[in-house]
């Protein structure tokens, strides 16, 4: 059972509140993208799985890197820039369709792949130190929850994006893609007002 007096710490709040956001607007893209790349510019379903590759890639290589940065700056600096970062790449992201993969999808997945990689890492210590020892395993199984719950939330107001074909699928891509910018913003600023340094 999820002690309810775990929300009196500003941190556990920020922190979860940053993560339902952040995932959020990560598990709306991994959504859509797809999507548009078979739609609007003719992927093969394993070419737009292909298209995403970046991500768990850059994430995989850079979190340990990530995680020693973060033990040295503390929390609160990776896990305000990474979500920034995030939101460039999703503004990025506006430029997908009718262009190639090289100069359009690539870059916008490599830089959101980096801002994940910068938050992502510092993430879990932060929830563990915001919280006594003894409840750090349902702070950590909470967090995990809210970062599915963002992504089940997101997918539930995709819905209508998903029914639209051709240009229409493009241009609820591009308004999606910059609500996730928006989204990854509000994300950061969670981190920067209720994380301790």
């Amino acid at each position: 059972m999820l002690p309810l007096s775990l929300f009196r710490s500003h941190s556990f709040s920020g922190l979860n509140l940053m993560t339902f956001l952040l995932y959020g607007a990560l598990g709306a893209l991994l959504l859509v993208l797809p999507f548009v790349l078979i739609e609007y510019d003719h992927y093969s379903a394993s070419e737009a799985g292909a298209a995403l590759l970046p991500l768990p890639v850059v994430i995989a290589l850079a979190s340990s890197t990530m995680g020693r940065l973060a033990g040295k700056l503390g929390p609160r600096l990776p896990l305000t820039v990474g979500p920034i970062i995030v939101a460039a790449g999703f503004l990025l992201a506006m430029r997908v369709g009718g262009g190639s993969y090289w100069t359009t999808t690539l870059p916008a997945m490599l830089v959101i792949a980096i801002g994940m990689a910068v938050a992502v890492a510092p993430l879990t210590t932060a929830v563990l130190s915001s919280v006594d020892a003894g409840h750090s395993g349902v702070a950590s199984g909470f967090n995990s929850a809210v970062a599915r719950a963002g992504g089940l939330f997101t997918t539930a107001l995709l819905a209508a994006v998903l029914g639209a074909k051709g240009a229409a699928l493009l241009d609820a891509f591009h308004l999606a893609a910059l609500a996730c910018a928006v989204t990854a913003l509000a994300s950061a600023g969670c981190a920067y007002r209720w994380i301790d340094a």
